[in-house]
């Protein structure tokens, strides 16, 4: 059986002014989420630095995060700006990373979208760069992507040795990084060799497949690890089948595959609570990500189950 943790929830937004993120993020806290995030895109939103350091400065309690695009940044910057944000926070981040999926942005600002393998690569040599530049004393490393010639990095961030680290994807190789260097491993489509996401293949089988990977190659440290994943759309009805005609309406996938999905939650509030506690039965999920669209009518859910 998998450990059982207790319940924590985060949400997000793409905010339309900064009032709007200040406001959000402080009406999240007062709704008992655990996270609060914004997406990691070129093309619309605020940079994520900025705007999680505003949210924590607009708040008290409720930790800030959002998983970062590794491709977009050197991982020497990448580390100075999540320590930074660390520190303006009082400690409260919560350090996420992935591969990358969106081919379009790529294609916009003229950066290649490699092979899977490849952006995977660079994540691996990433994470040990960006722990070896919050550690004490000058770095150095020298891989096949990345080269660092006795950096100090600097700011430390608050939390020591490190801010909890998040990793999150949904093929093999790189949930099996996450299971090795992570603290939170976040089971998330997958990204497509052409750009975008896999949609279809969210189903529970799947899930349990994912968590066989992570288990098999963190070992011992398998139950120190926070098992997370995002949930797309919420619906809060007795007729399930009807949401889900409605939000296959929404996307590209079918009523039937919205049903069949791990990352949609459909049914009344008792039946979405009993299916979230079964799943942390089951598999060990016990942290959510719940889309902003849905935060105020996901509440009651997050006062019944947080920190339980």
């Amino acid at each position: 059986m998998p450990a059982i943790r207790p319940f924590r929830f985060a949400t997000g937004i793409g905010p339309g002014s900064v009032d709007d993120w200040r406001e959000f993020a402080r009406r999240a806290e007062v709704l008992g989420y655990a996270r609060v995030g914004i997406g990691d895109h070129v093309s619309a939103l605020f940079e994520p630095g900025p705007a999680l350091t505003a949210a924590a400065l607009a708040t008290t309690t409720i930790n800030v995060g959002n998983v970062f695009d590794n491709d977009f940044r050197h991982p020497a910057v990448l580390a100075k700006v999540a320590a930074s944000i660390d520190v303006f926070s009082g400690g409260r981040l919560e350090f996420m990373i992935g591969a990358g999926w969106m081919k379009t942005e790529y294609d916009e600002i003229g950066i290649p979208f490699d092979p899977p393998g490849v952006r995977v690569g660079r994540l691996e040599e990433a994470v040990q760069i960006i722990k070896g530049l919050w550690a004490d004393g000058p770095f150095h490393f020298a891989g096949r992507h990345y080269t660092i010639s006795g950096l100090e990095g600097i700011p430390k961030p608050l939390q020591r040795p490190h801010p909890r680290i998040f990793i999150g994807g949904g093929g093999k190789r790189l949930l099996r990084l996450a299971a090795r260097e992570a603290d939170i491993v976040g089971f998330l489509a997958q990204a497509l060799p052409g750009g975008g996401l896999d949609l279809v293949r969210l189903t529970e089988p799947s899930l349990a497949e994912k968590v066989g990977w992570v288990r098999e190659a963190a070992g011992e440290r398998f139950d120190r690890l926070e098992l997370s994943t995002i949930i797309w759309n919420v619906e809060v009805t007795e007729d399930r089948q009807a949401a889900a005609e409605r939000l296959a309406g929404t996307g590209p996938i079918t009523a039937e595959q919205v049903l069949a999905s791990s990352q949609y939650l459909l049914g009344t509030t008792d039946e979405i609570i009993d299916s979230l506690v079964a799943r942390r039965d089951q598999y060990g999920i016990s942290y959510y990500t719940i889309m902003s669209h849905n935060m105020e009518l996901f509440a009651p859910i997050v006062a019944q189950l947080a920190g339980r």
